[in-house]
């Protein structure tokens, strides 16, 4: 449909603030009022203003680190934009995001990625998420020619193109990623001929007029709007300005001559011809509405300049949508529960930790229809009868692809999903790190608590099983480390249940670590509804003499040993954590006041491991209840093998807990 003479002017307006918006930002860089670097996407403006123009109010863009046109271009206010370049408490992000990360939730704007090719399956993601809420949003992604050749770019639009997502992947080519040039990294001669290995629809337009780019996106649009799946446009344009000003790149990789070539071409110039040519504005009035956008972006700067920084304090807020708790504080309230068991409950049955697994996916899909099942060999839950009634919607069974459906995931959670990620073997998480670490984990913070990210990522792990190094990983301690990650690792089919049912219904991202050898130990579960709070440790059995704090798989070895040793007198308390993030200190601290000894049971490697952590938790805060050093039975700092005769001996056993319980006897 063709634009009308105001949405003609409208183009231009936005066009010029963006161009002065980053000719402002830069002269405040220059004189140290804008930390750090910024990308500015000076001569790129028409590129992302067509593209956006296109869009409705309600629909979805994530863009890149070269970001300030992007929400610019959807129309954001000015303000909290120029106010988050300086890092200013009134900044749309809080100045927790600044230049690069900027997010704008309010005009669907989901965030700029710092990370090449990070947005990507974010994109996506939201696009499933209009699908699955049966709206015709769409999602449109910006990138550069050098995220192309990120494997987020290829496994997003497979997965986009099975799935026939609304999405539109919208390649901003300026020719260069960073000082490189696109013709010695790129194997074809446009990046939308890719869009043919993925059967979807491939374009190139002129970058340098935001009509022509209308008009693509415009049909590019109505298609995903029809059903008919994803797009890639490519838009040809060109970056005046260095890759980053406020960072020493030398500009000779390229001419003086390419540069002046280019800038005959500029898009702000094209579109102010066009209007007067065609009668919409004449030359006067042109100038009349760039003298208004200039002292919009002057006002913006003003706001910025007059706006207060944060205080420090305000460093620890937005982490999580549900705060972990204060450490030291809110121990009455927090108190663990002791032998946490449906023996109360009204009815009792025992199933295995597996079925524990699909009655909680089962009943939250059934209570709450924003909740959707990703992952691997997903359709065999419903084609075996494990799963039913939810279809294909609800069931994506995904192609094996861990980074772009994760990515998708976290993309549909921050827009009305709550989906739960199956990535089915432990070690396959680490395929996913990026998303997981650089996404899920800092959305929600570095958007200042804009947006929440309710996803759940399901991680078995299958060690013991002569599965060797590839497939027998304990990795949880490595995600303990990473600030707006709740880490969850049940030891039974009781809390299985109802900490997968608490993830669901919690609104930040928890990742589950299960141990494969646990799926067909029996337990009692209710049939009634009911969560396992995260952040309450379970006190299995009440003791005196020593304290032993197990994890997952070795919760059970645990109550063997103290069960062999209260034959000889010996009163152990045994403590599962239940979650390491948020973990129960308090529990901890009060069982080692009480027994003075403290031994930790953990599966997974001794350096850096949850036993690790909470050994220094207790020596900080804890120490003056000690009467001995704290003892440690893990898992060697050794990959595992294949052969059962060497890798059995490598894990905690009931007989080596109980050596490491009498050591702690005899020193005293």
């Amino acid at each position: 449909m063709p634009l009308k003479g105001e949405e003609l002017i409208e183009m231009y307006r936005r066009l010029l603030r963006i161009r002065y918006f980053d000719e402002a930002a830069r002269k405040q860089l220059a004189e140290g009022r804008v930390p750090g670097a910024m990308h500015a996407s000076t001569g790129q403006e028409a590129a992302v203003v067509g593209a956006c123009i296109a869009l409705r109010a309600g629909d979805y863009l994530v863009g890149n680190h070269r970001s300030h046109g992007h929400p610019i271009a959807k129309g954001a206010k000015l303000n909290p934009l120029m106010a988050e370049l300086m890092g200013k408490k009134t900044g749309v992000c809080k100045g927790k995001g600044g230049s690069m990360h900027l997010a704008d939730f309010e005009i669907g704007s989901l965030g700029e990625s710092g990370i090449v090719g990070g947005g990507i399956p974010i994109a996506t993601g939201a696009g499933l998420s209009a699908r699955v809420r049966g709206t015709d949003q769409v999602a449109v992604c910006f990138f550069g020619d050098g995220a192309s050749n990120e494997g987020t770019f290829h496994e997003s639009l497979n997965l986009a193109a099975i799935w026939k997502l609304p999405v539109i992947y919208f390649c901003e080519n300026n020719l260069y990623a960073a000082t490189t040039p696109a013709v010695e990294t790129t194997s074809v001669e446009n990046i939308a001929d890719r869009a043919a290995g993925y059967g979807i629809p491939g374009s190139v337009v002129d970058g340098q007029d935001a009509v022509a780019v209308h008009r693509v996106m415009s049909e590019a649009i109505q298609r995903a709007r029809n059903g008919l799946g994803p797009s890639l446009v490519e838009a040809k344009t060109y970056r005046y300005v260095e890759h980053a000003d406020g960072v020493p790149i030398p500009g000779l990789y390229r001419s003086s001559e390419e540069i002046e070539r280019w800038k005959k071409r500029d898009p702000i110039s094209i579109h102010r011809a066009k209007l007067i040519a065609e009668g919409l504005l004449a030359d006067a009035q042109a100038g009349e509405i760039e003298a208004q956008v200039r002292a919009e972006i002057q006002q913006a700067v003003e706001f910025a300049l007059q706006s207060d920084f944060p205080e420090p304090g305000e460093a620890f807020a937005d982490l999580y949508a549900n705060p972990l708790p204060v450490r030291g504080a809110g121990a009455a309230s927090r108190q663990a529960r002791v032998g946490r068991t449906p023996r109360d409950s009204g009815s009792q049955r025992e199933i295995t930790y597996f079925e524990a697994i699909l009655e909680a996916e089962r009943e939250e899909m059934s209570r709450d229809e924003r909740v959707i099942l990703i992952g691997e060999d997903i359709a065999i839950l419903e084609a075996t009868g494990l799963l039913t009634g939810f279809g294909p919607n609800r069931l994506r069974s995904a192609p094996i692809s861990e980074n772009s459906f994760v990515g998708a995931a976290i993309g549909a959670a921050l827009t009305g999903l709550r989906p739960i990620v199956d990535l089915t073997i432990a070690n396959f998480v680490y395929l996913a790190m990026d998303q997981l670490i650089n996404q899920a984990a800092k959305i929600r913070y570095m958007s200042g608590g804009q947006t929440s990210v309710p996803i759940v990522v399901r991680a078995s792990m299958w060690h013991d099983g002569s599965n060797a190094a590839h497939h027998s990983d304990r990795p949880y301690p490595m995600f303990m480390n990473v600030p707006g990650l709740k880490i969850v690792v049940p030891a039974t089919a009781y809390d299985m249940k109802g900490l997968l049912k608490a993830a669901i219904r919690d609104d930040d991202p928890v990742l589950i670590f299960e141990d494969y050898g646990l799926w067909s130990q029996r337990g009692p579960v209710p049939e009634e509804d009911y969560v396992v709070p995260l952040g309450v440790a379970d006190v299995k059995r009440e003791g005196r003499d020593v304290t032993v704090v197990a994890i997952g798989s070795t919760v059970r070895l645990a109550l063997e040993a103290a069960e062999e040793l209260s034959a000889d007198g010996i009163s152990v308390e045994v403590i599962d954590p239940v979650s390491l993030v948020p973990l129960d200190t308090q529990a901890i601290l009060a069982s080692v006041a009480k027994s003075g000894r403290l031994v930790l049971v953990d599966p997974a490697n001794k350096t850096a491991g949850a036993a690790a952590e909470i050994a220094a938790i207790v020596a900080e805060e804890g120490f003056k209840s000690l009467k001995g050093p704290i003892a440690r039975v893990t898992t060697p700092d050794v990959h595992i093998p294949f052969s059962p005769a060497l890798e059995k001996p490598l894990y905690p056993s009931k007989e080596k807990i109980v050596a490491a319980v009498r050591q702690q006897l005899a020193r005293h």
